[in-house]
């Protein structure tokens, strides 16, 4: 180690009663169902549970069930959200973690009912209250979805 850099903190496995303790997001739009493990300021490995049971797959595509390239993008959003919201130390703030923009997105294979999708994110640049991450959906090893993405962490709107 180098003078000043720390010994960076693990974190893992998060279950979903962590998880929802750091997400406003619940049922059908909560896509983090369990978090491996997690390097507080630098990456989160966390799993999405792809089942039949997920609404989406009823009109996405009858008699071809594939999800939808945009929920996995915001599955990859949502760790995201959680390596965000740990790093920065703001649990239980009510914080939100907004989409800002999202670059290089490529879709290399399906993800179908019964895979297990793992999501791993890693932080390229961090701000006070902005973050640009890179993430990789994974099937059995092999890259699914890839994108870089950017988001705000901003107070909830008013009432």
């Amino acid at each position: 180690m180098s003078d000043g850099e720390q010994a960076a903190e693990t974190l893992g496995p998060v279950d979903i009663r962590r998880i929802l303790s750091l997400l406003p997001h619940r049922y059908p739009m909560l896509l983090v169902d369990r978090v491996e493990s997690m390097v507080r300021d630098r990456s989160i490995h966390a799993v999405k549970a792809v089942t039949i049971n997920e609404p989406f797959f009823q009109g996405h595509f009858p008699g071809r069930p594939i999800m939808p390239g945009v929920l996995i993008v915001e599955a990859l959003a949502q760790a995201g959200g959680v390596l965000a919201i740990e790093s920065l130390g703001l649990a239980g703030t009510g914080k939100l973690v907004y989409f800002m923009g999202i670059d290089g997105v490529k879709f290399r294979k399906p993800v179908e009912p019964g895979c297990l999708l793992d999501l791993h994110v890693t932080i390229l640049q961090a701000k006070r209250t902005i973050c640009k991450f890179e993430g990789k959906a994974m099937l059995n090893g092999q890259v699914a979805t890839e994108c870089q993405f950017t988001a705000m962490i901003a107070d909830p709107p008013g009432e």
